[in-house]
């Protein structure tokens, strides 16, 4: 089993700006274009969308809606209606927030054998009112040199990173725009198209398992 830290350990975001037709619609034709180049690395095959609903003026309302996706496609023409259709009857004039696009990813263990696990990498898509902004994020060790206990895993490394670089990379041409790394967390960092190097100290790293984990 993988561990998964409470909070990413990387993440990547784009901001496209003055969207032609922003919204709704514009933000699950992107997610669909984004989980189609991350199914191809095997990093995310969707299966169900969240978010949360907002009140323009009141912030957000503690509302919170998940759609299954089953046979549905993320382009599909109908879909930005079925999400409307969600909207808490008691909120007419809620809006939605930020869209996750959840669903299964595969990786490799040291030996290459391949193992399913749901939420690997998570996508992100908030559509504003002239803006898109996207985040991508990583919540397990496999993407780093070391394991969260800080024992360096180097064929673990090498099985993984790659294609997680290559699908980062390929985005940014989807795109047309460079991601942007995130803010560090206690759990690791995003540099370039990969994780920042740990500091190793007597052929080990940082043991990142002193915290409460979920």
């Amino acid at each position: 089993m993988l561990m998964r830290a409470p909070k990413e350990s990387g993440s990547w975001s784009w901001n496209l700006e003055d969207v032609e037709e922003p919204g709704l619609e514009f933000a699950l034709m992107t997610a669909a274009r984004m989980s189609a180049v991350l199914e191809k690395h095997a990093l995310l095959v969707p299966a169900s969308l969240e978010w949360d609903w907002f009140q323009t003026g009141r912030g957000g309302l503690g509302v919170h809606s998940r759609l299954n996706l089953a046979r549905r496609s993320l382009d599909e023409p109908a879909l930005p209606d079925a999400l409307r259709a969600c909207r808490p009857t008691g909120h007419p004039q809620a809006e939605i927030g930020g869209i996750l696009v959840l669903g299964s990813g595969t990786w490799f263990d040291a030996d290459g054998e391949r193992h399913r696990e749901y939420r690997l990498v998570e996508l992100m898509v908030a559509p504003y009112e002239t803006d898109l902004w996207i985040e991508l994020s990583v919540h397990h060790d496999i993407w780093g040199q070391c394991d969260f206990r800080g024992e360096p895993h180097p064929a673990t490394h090498a099985n993984n990173a790659p294609r997680l670089a290559s699908a980062l990379q390929e985005l940014d041409q989807v795109l047309a725009v460079a991601a942007e790394p995130g803010e560090p967390t206690y759990y690791g960092q995003a540099e370039g198209y990969g994780l920042s190097a740990p500091d190793i100290i007597d052929g080990r790293g940082p043991d990142l398992t002193d915290t409460t984990w979920g």
